[in-house]
Parts: C-alpha cells; structure tokens; sequence
C-alpha cells in the first residue's frame, strides 16, 4: 500500500508528493535543501549514478554536511558492480516516499533523471522478470536463422498489444516481450499497464537559458576536476570496478577512464565532459518538456525560491492532505479546504 490515499474513500486524506526537476546543473540540489530547510522536507533522489557508492564527484552527490543537515533517501544503495533496475528504483521510491509521509514529514523528489520520474509519478507497469540467457540465446538464434519478422509474428499471436508497438526490426525488444510472456504466461502489454500512485502531484520545473546553463556546466565539470575526479575513478579501478561496467559509463567516468588508459589527453577528457554533458542536457528536456502543463516552470537565474515556496504551500492548503510545518506543535496543523 503505498500513501495515506489507497483506500478510495473520498473522507479520508491524500498524501501529496513535490515532485523538483530539471537538467543537470540548473540548481536543484541547491533549492531543495533550501526548500527543506523550512518545509521540514526530506529529499528522495531521483539520480540513475547516485545509487552507486563511491561515485561521488562525478555525480556530483549531496555532502556529507548536506546529508546530515536534510535526510536523503536512494542515495549509495548499490556497488558500481550491482545490477539496478527501474522496477527496483520504483519499488524503493515508493517506500521512501510513505516512510517519509508516515513520519509526517515532506516527501521531495528530486532529480534530473526523466526514466525514474516517470516510472514513480506515471505509476509505470514494470515487469519484474529477471533476464533468462538461456531463453535468450534461444530465441536470438531462432532470430539469426528464421529473422526478426518470425518472432515478431510469434509476439503477435501472444501479445497483439505489445507486437503493435514493437518494431519488427527491433529484435532486442522483441525478444524481451517474448521473454516475459514465456516466463509468466501473461502478455508484457498487461504487466506494463500504468496504475498512478496515490499522491497528489507538484512537479516544479527549473529551466534556465541555454548559454548561461552550459556556462554553468563547464564550471561544474572544471570544479569536478579540481575536487579529484581522476583519483575517483582510479580509486574505483583500484578497487577492481571494470570500466566495462554500466556505472563506469557515466558522464565524467567514461572519459576519465578514456584518459587513465592512455587514448586521451586529460584536457581532451575535460572538453569531451562539458560536450558530452550539453548533449545529454538536450535529452533531458525531451523528459521534462517545457509545454508541459503537468509542469510549474520557474527561471532559476531568478532566484525563484520564495515563488517556488509559496507555489508549494499553496498546493498543501488547497489539498486534504495534512501537513504540520516544522517546529508547529501537532494541534495547530495548517487547516484543509472546508
């Protein structure tokens, strides 16, 4: 069960989740430990590297200060070596969330990865079958030797929903629905169907203009340096963490490893972060459109944090869900709508 909300009855109150978003280096780690600061809020990270212990500069990860001063949750939860998957983030948030609730507190989620924001505030249908590379190997070689198109039309007579949506040239995609049908018996178009959390939803949006967000970029990426990014990732090779690895792909240890092994230059490495890092901003606003109505857009160059404030409080004393400020003793709770 997850929130105050699940039941349905109308009498009872909802749980209300504020949801920061927005590119890499706009400043929403900055505003949320604000925001907490005087919500009595406590943050949910929604960042696919900062799971991963010992990734700490080039995630750019909260403090140590920070992490005392605000509760964090989903941060350094797995090794660089550990599989983790979006079904186990979804799982985790949710329970970070409730816990967060449950204690009475504000649940902020906060991160620039569109994936896990999604899955969390669209309720994504998320199939929990672990890979089997047996069957896969299987079902490639039957790709290989009958094509794409034979396994496609297979999908189709077991799943039409989710044969419409595939690509018949996507043989991977194909495979995994096939893959998921084998090992259930229940099509991946019915475990993908989305159920909405019981939260009431702010989704605030920090955006910034293109040039002075890429400024603040390169000065990310040049202070990364200077706090010991190359000894993070040689530390972590040290450790025996294969630049092979998944989390070892990441904006920063990709190149920086590029660098450690010799086939660049460490300011060639530099340069390759801060473009690698605009490109991948770029992809972040396909997620977070700025036309999206679901979305509160403020400029962060405008210091926003006094509108973003009042934008939040607003949303708490217009819902029917219970919210104490801090340091407000429990009988004095802002009051719901009549």
């Amino acid at each position: 069960m997850r929130g105050n909300g699940c039941s349905g009855d109308e009498s009872e109150p909802q749980s209300s989740l504020v949801v920061i978003v927005g590119p890499t280096a706009v400043g929403k780690t900055c505003l949320a430990l604000r925001l907490a600061g005087e919500l009595g809020a406590e943050i949910v990270s929604a960042d696919s590297r900062q799971v991963y212990r010992g990734m700490d500069i080039g995630t750019d990860k909260p403090t140590a200060e920070e992490r005392q001063r605000v509760p964090h949750h989903l941060v350094d939860i797995v090794d660089p070596d550990e599989e983790f998957t979006l079904a186990q983030y979804q799982d985790m948030a949710y329970a970070a969330i409730d816990d967060v609730l449950v204690r009475g507190r504000v649940p902020l989620l906060v991160g620039g990865t569109g994936l896990y924001i999604k899955a969390v505030v669209e309720g994504w249908g998320i199939p929990r079958v672990r890979p089997n590379e047996t069957l896969r190997t299987e079902l490639y070689r039957e790709a290989e030797a009958k094509g794409g198109v034979t396994l496609h039309a297979r999908l189709r007579r077991v799943d039409p929903a989710a044969a419409e949506k595939i690509d018949p040239r996507n043989v991977r995609r194909v495979i995994r629905a096939l893959e998921v049908y084998l090992e259930t018996g229940r099509p991946i178009s019915e475990l993908q169907r989305r159920k909405p959390p019981p939260y009431r939803v702010l989704q605030i949006g920090l955006t910034m203009e293109r040039v002075a967000l890429y400024q603040r970029i390169d000065q990310r990426v040049d202070r990364m340096v200077e706090r010991g990014l190359v000894e993070e990732v040689r530390k972590l090779v040290e450790q025996g963490y294969s630049y092979e690895l998944p989390a070892m792909s990441g904006l920063g240890y990709r190149q920086v490893g590029c660098y450690l092994r010799g086939e660049i230059s460490l300011e060639e490495a530099i340069r390759l972060i801060k473009r690698d890092t605009r490109r991948f901003v770029r992809q972040q606003y396909n997620w977070f459109r700025l036309d999206d109505e679901g979305i509160r857009w403020f400029q962060t160059l405008d210091d926003p944090f006094e509108r973003v404030k009042g934008a939040i409080l607003q949303f708490f004393t217009s819902s029917r869900w219970t919210w104490l400020p801090p340091h407000r003793h429990p009988g004095t709770a802002l009051p719901g709508p009549s």
